[in-house]
């Protein structure tokens, strides 16, 4: 079949098939990395699309996120540390019902202190939850929106209903990261 093709175009075609396949190969493994990726981050990675442009420059950033927080040593929570938080909790939330606005703020500053009791650095709020996101990514949608009440300034008041999402948001973070247990494994995307 091949008799009639010189040596010379033989070589020329099992070339170019060669580069076919090598391409398919980093086609697939650039797929499947962005997959794990999003799996992995959730809506952060769609956010982080949004944010640097470009889904190359946003697994970048994620992979940049993946390294940061592997150098902190997050640990769990000793038992009398755990019970003082948890009373500080008990106190920002019985405050919810007569200073809704406040117990929300305190509530958002006790996350913040929480993270940092458990190995976070302590930085802005977009630092950590960009840090926050490697280990929970799935709560970063609520902690993000319970930050954004908190955060309002004064004349910009948050109704009553938007608190109350807040102050619940804020519990479903604070439960997960007050919980005795070791933070998610982080795997890098293949």
């Amino acid at each position: 079949m091949f008799s009639h093709f010189t040596l010379a175009q033989l070589i020329v075609v099992a070339v170019v098939i060669l580069f076919v396949v090598a391409i398919a190969v980093a086609t697939y493994l650039e797929k499947r990395k962005t997959r794990a990726l999003r799996n992995r981050f959730g809506s952060e990675y769609d956010r982080a699309v949004l944010s640097h442009g470009s889904s190359r420059k946003a697994e970048a950033k994620l992979a940049g996120r993946e390294t940061r927080v592997n150098a902190f040593k997050i640990h769990e929570l000793g038992a009398s540390e755990r019970e003082r938080f948890l009373a500080a909790w008990q106190t920002v939330q019985s405050r919810f019902v007569d200073y809704p606005k406040a117990a929300v703020t305190e509530a958002d500053n006790l996350i913040a202190a929480l993270l940092v009791a458990r190995g976070y650095p302590r930085d802005t709020f977009e630092q950590s939850a960009a840090d926050l996101s490697v280990t929970h990514p799935r709560m970063m949608e609520g902690y993000r929106a319970a930050h954004a009440i908190a955060a309002r300034p004064p004349g910009s008041e948050a109704s009553t209903e938007e608190l109350r999402g807040a102050m619940i948001q804020s519990r479903a973070i604070f439960d997960e990261l007050i919980q005795a247990q070791r933070p998610i494994e982080t795997r890098t995307a293949a």
